[in-house]
């Protein structure tokens, strides 16, 4: 590194993708410059994942509740308010919680917008000049909006989020994972939802025969869904909105959220200026992470690659431009099995090889039917399955699962399929039991 410029590696964002792996790059006297123009954290820790998961566990204790409504002497219901308070005291204290890892790492944090000037040079607010000899591009991800008349309308999942009191009535566009969590989300609080789908699939990333069970059971819950939707226009009708759809079919409702997905959040940055590869897909880089600008680097959301855009992706690119730009390594990433899960109820969480591309390939794909297996039945748990794949060689190569535990399930099964380990190794792993991470190492 050298003292040409203000800073040796300069991050522009603040999420996993940054913070993971500048603060102990900062600690081995790498000077350490992050520019956000909005929350610390990002996205994942202030209005993603652990907004998220603080809002469904009422759902999950309402879902056991409900099966063990024999057993219990009353059934809990939710309190719409007072969830997404507890949601904001478990997320406000995290910025400063990040902010005090960056700065006590040695790392300095300037708040505002970062535009290129050029390949060294960033100009933030168009007040401040900062230059660095590395920069990484740590942006994210964005709420898609729908290019239709009335757009503005509708609300992302921020706005849903922290909703102080619960529509009656909640149209969803899209059935990816922000779209079917909130829906499962919304229904167990007692809102009337419909969710109207772009084509006739939801959650097109996991097993299908799986996402018909979880559409199923929200159907019966009382979610409607509608395939094909051709959303065309939402207006205001008094205290109401109306969604124009299909064949000049109209949806009364009284809120909408547009959940058409996500995308690279590259807005006024300036990357055209110094001749940074990207597209709708987002940041192209090499297998260092590195962009078409030799000392312009991508991590976390904002690439354009084939990975699940998840923390755990983001949080591994940033150990690793960590560990390259101290010099600890020189070689390529070389990605781990990054495992994914919506979190509706039930769950649906894979890991390596997905079902399809098994099958096609004429591995070895084990059915499981967890719902007869006495774990699951402590629960009363009435959807719960897992398909494992195996090579030739019987080493377990993929696992999805659809259940409550879904998620812990695939997190146990994780080493098993990292490091491709033997029958004779797994028969070596004793969990404690009874958990359900025993269980699962039981049918590997």
């Amino acid at each position: 590194m050298t003292n040409k410029y203000d800073y040796d590696v300069l991050y522009i964002g603040a999420g996993h993708a940054t913070f993971d792996g500048a603060a102990p790059l900062a600690k081995t006297g790498v000077r350490v410059g992050v520019i956000e123009s909005g929350l610390i954290g990002g996205t994942c820790p202030n209005r993603g994942c652990n907004a998220k998961i603080t809002l469904d566990e009422p759902v999950k204790l309402t879902r056991e509740a409900a099966r063990l409504n024999d057993i219990l002497s009353s059934a809990p219901t939710i309190n719409w308010t007072a969830n997404v308070a507890h949601k904001q005291e478990i997320i406000d204290p995290l910025p400063a919680g990040l902010t005090a890892r960056l700065e006590d790492g040695g790392a300095t944090i300037i708040h505002g917008h970062a535009t290129f000037k050029d390949a060294h040079t960033v100009v933030v607010d168009d007040q401040q000049t900062i230059t660095a000899e590395k920069i990484v591009i740590a942006t994210g991800l964005k709420p898609h909006r729908l290019d239709i008349p009335g757009t503005k309308l509708a609300h992302n999942s921020s706005d849903f989020m922290n909703l102080k009191r619960l529509p009656q009535s909640i149209v969803i566009i899209g059935a990816g994972y922000i779209g079917m969590e909130f829906a499962t989300i919304a229904n167990a609080a007692g809102a009337q939802v419909t969710v109207m789908l772009h084509g006739d699939q939801a959650l097109r990333d996991f097993y299908q025969p799986f996402v018909a069970q979880v559409v199923d059971d929200l159907t019966e819950r009382g979610v409607t869904f509608i395939k094909n939707a051709n959303v065309q226009a939402f207006t205001k009708q008094d205290d109401q909105f109306q969604v124009s759809y299909g064949d000049h079919q109209q949806l009364t409702t009284d809120w909408i959220l547009d959940a058409t997905g996500r995308i690279p959040n590259l807005d006024s940055l300036g990357l055209d200026r110094i001749g940074v590869k990207y597209d709708r897909h987002g940041v192209y880089v090499n297998d260092h992470l590195q962009t078409n600008v030799p000392n312009i680097y991508a991590a976390g959301d904002v690439l354009a690659n084939d990975l699940p855009k998840v923390t755990p992706a983001a949080y591994f690119e940033s150990k690793y431009l960590m560990r390259l730009f101290s010099g600890q390594t020189s070689a390529p990433i070389d990605y781990p099995v990054i495992p994914s899960v919506v979190f509706t109820s039930p769950r649906i969480a894979q890991a390596g090889m997905k079902i399809p591309a098994a099958e096609k390939a004429g591995l070895t794909v084990s059915d499981n039917d967890l719902a007869d297996y006495w774990y699951y039945q402590v629960s009363k748990e009435p959807i719960a399955a897992s398909k494992q794949v195996h090579d030739q060689d019987g080493h377990l190569v993929g696992v999805t699962e659809i259940s409550d535990q879904a998620e812990d399930a695939v997190n146990a099964l994780l080493p098993a399929i990292e490091y491709q380990l033997d029958r004779e190794q797994i028969d070596r792993l004793i969990g404690i039991f009874p958990t359900i991470g025993y269980a699962a190492w039981h049918r590997a």
